[in-house]
């Protein structure tokens, strides 16, 4: 998609390479051109997201009353801690998918979903996952953290990976139990895939007393190793100025900080982690890494290392049989811990929920 928004560019550049003028105008041009395209990146995903934001009515309206709201979390990093509204709390938006039929006198459980990638979103891609969760009876609440593209390029320059957005989780948490009286507020979970495994690790590593229950799918596990396997352009998303500021080797404990794989000492909620050796983006080494750490905390959880199965990153999430397979495994899980009103049992349970329209 991209390489067709630069066509125009380069061609508008070649028609007026004879009258730039000097090597020095050019250059200056040339960036000016470069931070134009940039700043309309941002743009077009906000676009992007406009237009998601209305799939997200088609392909669930049937199964559940949907709203995007604004709440708060701690205030953004800022260079003048001094300056008019500093202290502000930063402002982000979350989702909240309700099943329709849900009787108000009654208590339900809650699920947070934490959306995954550097820059990511909450998008309908996850559309199967919700349908899944609203047959069971769940709340769902996806936050749009710190840092989520499609909201301007000073929102996605307040990335905190592994720090404040963990705040902005469970602010969603709490927002949810505060505001909607038939959330039962003892009966919550947080999930989430990659860097929202990472999320969903660390959220009941801090706030342990608030979530019943965990799902980490392909985590993000310890940034210090990912710095090391990653290239440049990848391990730039954390070291610019406006993010961490340092590279890993110059700032290895603040790495570790945000790394779960650091944390495990904390975990005293039931949790159960997949991952994938054939992972093409989270190297199964994370994890296991994590594995072999909570093993030596003498921590209780429960955990599958899938071989190679058809997806990559992406295994469980995708809509083949194998993928519906292991996200029923996931369910049984979380039903387990936060008895859903009604849980699935097996494939054709998923099947009616997820890909049959609504009777």
């Amino acid at each position: 998609m991209k390489t067709i928004y630069y066509l125009p560019i380069l061609f508008f550049i070649f028609l007026n390479i004879n009258v730039l003028g000097q090597d020095n105008d050019f250059s200056n041009q040339l960036q000016e051109l470069k931070n134009s395209v940039y700043s309309n990146e941002h743009r077009f995903d906000e676009l992007n997201k406009k237009i998601d934001d209305v799939l997200w009515y088609q392909r669930t309206g049937d199964v559940a009353f949907i709203d995007k709201v604004i709440i708060t979390g701690p205030p953004a990093k800022s260079k003048s801690p001094t300056a008019l509204g500093a202290e502000n709390p930063l402002k982000f938006h979350a989702y909240v998918f309700i099943p329709k039929g849900v009787d108000l006198n009654k208590k339900y459980p809650l699920i947070v979903l934490v959306h995954g990638g550097v820059h990511g979103n909450f998008g309908t891609y996850h559309t199967h996952i919700v349908r899944e969760l609203m047959s069971q009876g769940y709340i769902v609440v996806a936050p749009e953290y710190r840092g989520s593209s499609g909201y301007g390029e000073a929102f996605w320059k307040t990335i905190d990976y592994g720090g404040l957005e963990i705040q902005d989780s469970e602010a969603s948490r709490a927002y949810m139990v505060e505001n909607y009286s038939f959330i039962d507020k003892n009966r919550v979970g947080v999930i989430g895939w990659s860097h929202g495994g990472l999320i969903a690790l660390m959220s009941v590593f801090q706030y342990p007393e608030n979530y019943k229950v965990c799902f980490a799918g392909v985590p993000v596990s310890d940034l210090v190793a990912r710095m090391g396997y990653s290239d440049d352009s990848y391990r730039k998303l954390f070291s610019d100025d406006y993010h961490i500021g340092k590279t890993a080797r110059e700032d290895i404990e603040e790495y570790r900080r945000r790394s779960p794989v650091w944390n495990v000492e904390k975990l005293k909620t039931p949790l159960l982690i997949h991952t994938n050796t054939n992972d093409d983006d989270v190297h199964v080494l994370e994890v296991e890494t994590l594995i072999r750490a909570l093993k030596a905390a003498d921590k209780k959880f429960e955990y599958e290392i899938f071989k190679d199965i058809p997806g990559g990153h992406s295994f469980d999430r995708i809509d083949i049989k194998t993928a519906r397979e292991i996200r029923l495994k996931i369910w049984i899980f979380l039903a387990k811990h936060l008895n859903p009103p009604n849980p699935v049992k097996n494939l054709k349970d998923m099947e009616k929920a997820a890909y049959l329209p609504l009777n």
